[in-house]
């Protein structure tokens, strides 16, 4: 019986935003209420903060979300309903990021390559393993929106994975002040993204939006290529591929200047030194670049860890915010061809795991 730690929970949910919520939280109640615990023990450990207090917060997100976004919105109070919960439980599950002030260590090391026939996206999710029980492989059936298939966290409506418009989303957590609780949670901006039916349309309605109200870097990409958004609430800048298609991310900010960011993860910028240097090796050496030869070659990897590409815990760290890989997924995009995307359920390279396709 699940869970099982190389086999993912996967539900399928369809019908209108609230129908949709509703069928999340009902499936899923359990695993929120777990996310719940495991998040109020971050809060107090990184930033002293109780969950009464964490949900005041989560109330100033909340207004932002049904103005900004009324049909997510509907969804969100769609899975409080399902979970028998109160709707800034389920805000603060989407709004966590922001709420923690960018306190939370969660790594992840992201790539978009552009070749002639196909774009491939992948990331390394790094976190706490005690919220692996609680991921879930989803797919969403909408009402005149692409349908979507992602890997996330329960409670939580938009993370990492793709839609059948092709279009794919990988998230690097930054650390940086300030945030702005009148613009986007980043886990809600997943979810437009994930509701657009190509990459520039995506981005063009994060604009008018207004933009996160955190900073983050979400690499995103469709069959035309990737690009790297570097956002926050102060201004965005986007990356462009290098000359071979390339973009590669971790968790601080290449170009946007726009925000305080104190260096955190020291291990950041070796770790993007790092995946230039192999994904470099990769054409130099004429290999064809396939998904299994991006796990093997650059996702695998453990140089410097514990703070390696293949994420290791770090004892030093306290205990509730240690971080690992705990998956690994490869989207492949090319024109009149459908999506799809392989994941290693655990560190890749490491045999915890057979691949899984998703769809």
């Amino acid at each position: 019986m699940w869970p099982n730690p190389t086999i993912p929970l996967r539900i399928k949910l369809s019908g209108t935003p609230r129908e949709i919520g509703l069928e999340h939280g009902r499936q899923l109640a359990c695993q929120i209420r777990k996310q719940i615990e495991i998040y109020n023990t971050m809060f107090k450990e990184t930033s002293k903060l109780d969950w009464p207090t964490v949900r005041d917060i989560a109330n100033e997100y909340r207004v932002t979300i049904e103005r900004l976004t009324p049909d997510i919105y509907a969804e969100i109070a769609g899975i409080a309903n399902g979970a028998e919960l109160d709707i800034l439980d389920i805000v603060a599950l989407n709004c966590r990021s922001e709420i923690a002030l960018g306190l939370f260590s969660d790594g992840c090391s992201s790539l978009g390559w552009k070749f002639k026939d196909r774009t491939l996206l992948a990331q390394n999710w790094d976190w706490t393993a005690s919220i692996k029980d609680n991921l879930v492989i989803m797919s969403i059936s909408q009402q005149d929106k692409p349908a979507i298939h992602m890997v996330t966290e329960a409670g939580i409506i938009g993370k990492i994975g793709f839609n059948s418009s092709s279009v794919g989303t990988c998230l690097n957590a930054i650390r940086a002040r300030p945030t702005d609780p009148k613009k986007l949670p980043v886990h809600v901006a997943l979810r437009v993204c994930l509701n657009s039916t190509s990459a520039a349309l995506a981005i063009a309605q994060l604009e008018a939006l207004g933009s996160l109200a955190s900073a983050q870097h979400i690499l995103i990409a469709d069959s035309e290529g990737p690009v790297g958004l570097e956002l926050s609430p102060m201004g965005d800048v986007y990356l462009k591929p290098n000359d071979h298609g390339m973009i590669c991310h971790t968790n601080h900010f290449i170009q946007n200047r726009f925000v305080d960011e104190p260096p955190w993860l020291s291990g950041s910028p070796i770790r993007l030194d790092r995946m230039r240097r192999l994904a470099s090796a990769l054409v130099a050496d004429g290999e064809t670049v396939t998904r299994e030869a991006l796990r093997k070659k650059i996702f695998s990897d453990t140089f410097n860890a514990p703070q390696s590409i293949c994420c290791q815990e770090d004892p030093l760290r306290p205990l509730p915010t240690r971080s690992s890989t705990l998956f690994c997924i490869v989207m492949r995009f090319a024109p009149s061809t459908r999506p799809t995307a392989q994941i290693v359920w655990g560190k890749p390279g490491s045999g915890e795991g057979d691949v899984i396709i998703m769809p």
